[in-house]
């Protein structure tokens, strides 16, 4: 058996408080994020623009502008997303399920970085 996983990586600005955390992450801040959708698949496209392809990276990027558009670049993720204490983990989720939602074909998992040194992973075991 054969398996690829592709990545889009997309990025935005946000802020955010982990109102439960007892260090200074509890007021508001921001960050520069950084996240990638990784899709799985097990065949190749046949024909057509696709050909060779899990998906096309332009297909990934529609699923994930919404979200950018209208939930989390420039806003306030504690509004937005609906979460009270938007951590990396509860963010990727967020992502995730909203990904899922949309049908993503072949989603794997969302990465998410708040900055350069500290991100985490999610995705759904089988």
């Amino acid at each position: 058996m054969q398996e690829w996983i592709i990545y889009k990586e997309f990025r935005f600005e946000a802020a955010h408080k982990l109102p439960h955390h007892e260090g200074k992450c509890r007021r508001l801040h921001g960050h520069s994020w950084v996240g990638r959708i990784y899709v799985k698949g097990n065949e190749l496209m046949t024909e057509g623009s696709q050909q060779g392809m899990i998906i096309d990276y332009g297909e990934i990027k529609k699923y994930i502008e919404p979200l950018l558009d209208q939930f989390l670049d420039h806003y306030y993720l504690n509004e937005t997303t609906g979460l009270e204490n938007p951590t990396s983990e509860l963010l990727a989720k967020w992502i995730y399920e909203q990904l899922e939602s949309a049908k993503l074909p072949g989603l794997y998992a969302v990465e998410i970085h708040e900055t350069c040194t500290s991100g985490c992973m999610y995705r759904k075991l089988d």
